[in-house]
């Protein structure tokens, strides 16, 4: 993945390694979402099934690189997915995209300057089965300009040939998430116990293999 011009080399590393941890069920963002769903269903008093199946919205900080936190440092926060919040959709009305079931919508806030505020940088969907961010990001507010970019997940090197023609026909309502490959499953706990989390210096020395879409 890389954006040239729109991303530095750092925040390619931080969408990566944010998408690890969402794909990942028993990371801290998994254990998040499951939380966050399960206490939702109770106060709306519905059947609790699998989150994946409803709409969420996950917000992906792009921190400034030299961020100080307390207790923390950034490279541990950032393995650890600390920079990422997750929340049931209880109201489509303001999504700017019709985003078919199993599809989550993302909002990427990127922060300029140490201790700044966070401004969004893009808006997009996540689709779980195949690991992928399918982002609008912005170049221009004013003028409405964005650039379309897919960010595949870093790890996953078995994608189908046709992932791109399944994304599309997803996105576009033709097929249902079932129909899309699974692939995900290698690099979620939860479906394989053998798979390692890599961590952020992982990542980070891995930049090198990005590609561009």
């Amino acid at each position: 993945m890389q954006a040239i011009g729109v991303f530095s080399k750092f925040e390619q590393c931080v969408l990566n390694m944010a998408l690890i941890n969402i794909c990942d069920r028993e990371s801290y963002v998994g254990q998040e979402m499951r939380q966050q769903y399960n206490a939702w269903k109770q106060t709306t008093q519905e059947a609790v099934c699998d989150p994946w199946q409803d709409l969420h919205q996950f917000t992906i900080y792009l921190p400034h690189r030299d961020q100080d936190y307390e207790g923390i440092t950034l490279s541990e926060g950032l393995s650890r997915g600390y920079n990422i919040e997750v929340e049931p959709v209880q109201d489509r009305s303001n999504l700017p995209y019709n985003i078919p079931p199993g599809g989550h919508f993302v909002i990427v806030l990127r922060q300029k300057q140490i201790d700044g505020e966070f401004a969004i940088a893009a808006t997009g969907v996540f689709v779980r089965p195949l690991g992928l961010l399918s982002l609008d990001v912005i170049l221009d507010p004013d003028l409405g300009e964005y650039q379309s970019l897919m960010v595949q997940h870093p790890i996953i090197r078995q994608y189908p040939e046709d992932w791109q023609t399944q994304m599309t026909r997803f996105l576009q309502g033709e097929i249902p998430y079932q129909e899309l490959s699974p692939v995900v499953r290698s690099v979620d706990r939860f479906f394989n116990p053998d798979y390692r989390t890599p961590d952020w210096q992982d990542v980070y020395l891995a930049a090198s293999e990005f590609a561009v879409f």
